[in-house]
């Protein structure tokens, strides 16, 4: 069993940075990929980020691309998602994940539950 728990998020404006972060207990983090997906009001979970065990392998959605990295720190359990330049549009919930396999959507093992992220114009 992981454990994990996101926090982070805020009220921001448009244009600005944020980074969320991932903390995980309970088994090896080094044995699982981890990913950041958001959720949207009255949307499905969309995949934004992926990162492999030893943090080489990467995959980001269309929505991240250019804007966001995700990264960890496998000595203190902590995977991050760094946002740049937010747009309204990237207003969600957003939650990580952890699984044996990355992989470039929801096929996951775990998740936490998840940090609001909200962007004014």
């Amino acid at each position: 069993q992981v454990r994990l728990v996101e926090s982070g998020g805020g009220l921001v404006q448009s244009g600005d940075s944020l980074r969320l972060s991932c903390v995980a207990s309970g088994r090896k983090f080094v044995d699982y990929a981890v990913a950041w997906v958001r959720q949207a009001p009255g949307k499905e979970r969309r995949f934004i980020a992926g990162l492999g065990r030893d943090g080489t392998a990467t995959f980001y959605g269309r929505p991240a691309e250019g804007r966001f990295t995700i990264s960890r720190d496998n000595v203190k359990n902590t995977a991050y998602l760094q946002m740049t330049d937010l747009k309204p549009d990237d207003t969600a919930t957003y939650f990580c994940g952890a699984g044996p396999n990355l992989n470039f959507g929801l096929a996951y093992d775990y998740w936490g539950q998840g940090t609001q992220v909200t962007v004014s114009s």
